[in-house]
């Protein structure tokens, strides 16, 4: 009989976790950063602080029209500096796109000797009406080169990307979401 008993009592013990509950388990999680990464492998990092964009316009559209130009108008001498000041001037996604751009195309050899160039215009930009903040950009676009025949007799070309702003205190908004659709 005292086997059958040790082992209820050792089951017991075992599923208490020598005395520890699980509240005290989360509230150790909670009381310190120590205690978090020991239960959840993982040390917590302060958030970051928030992301400040330079040249806020006062209306969304704005926001929108001045970054589309900027971007789809460029040339291999200057594309990779042209992204490095569209990051300066957005936040969020829109900044991370910017900045990878920006590296890629600085070291894009191609781009460089083929000298490349593309030319366009902000043809239209609506608010998605399911999603505030959301708006569609439609460009027509002309892409060039003058070291390559690979652009010749290229026509204009539409382009859809959708564009997601944010509020920057005090008054003005800023892009914070690019994505091109095509």
């Amino acid at each position: 009989m005292r086997p059958a008993l040790l082992a209820i009592f050792a089951c017991t013990f075992a599923a208490t976790g020598c005395g520890a509950t699980h509240d005290d388990q989360r509230k150790a999680t909670r009381s310190s950063p120590l205690a978090q990464a020991q239960a959840t492998h993982e040390y917590p990092s302060p958030p970051s602080p928030p992301q400040i964009a330079a040249g806020a316009a006062a209306a969304p559209t704005e926001a929108i029209r001045a970054f589309a130009t900027a971007y789809i108008n460029w040339d291999a001498r200057t594309v990779a500096t042209d992204m490095r000041a569209l990051a300066a001037a957005t936040v969020g996604q829109a900044r991370a796109a910017m900045i990878l751009a920006a590296a890629e195309t600085a070291s894009d050899y191609e781009l460089q000797r083929g000298g490349i160039a593309n030319h366009g215009t902000v043809e239209a930009i609506a608010p998605l009406p399911s999603r505030p903040r959301e708006f569609i950009v439609v460009t027509l676009e002309s892409t060039t080169a003058t070291n390559t025949s690979a652009y010749q007799e290229l026509r204009p070309a539409w382009h859809v990307a959708l564009a997601t702003v944010a509020e920057q205190p005090p008054d003005g908004w800023v892009l914070s979401g690019w994505q091109p659709e095509n």
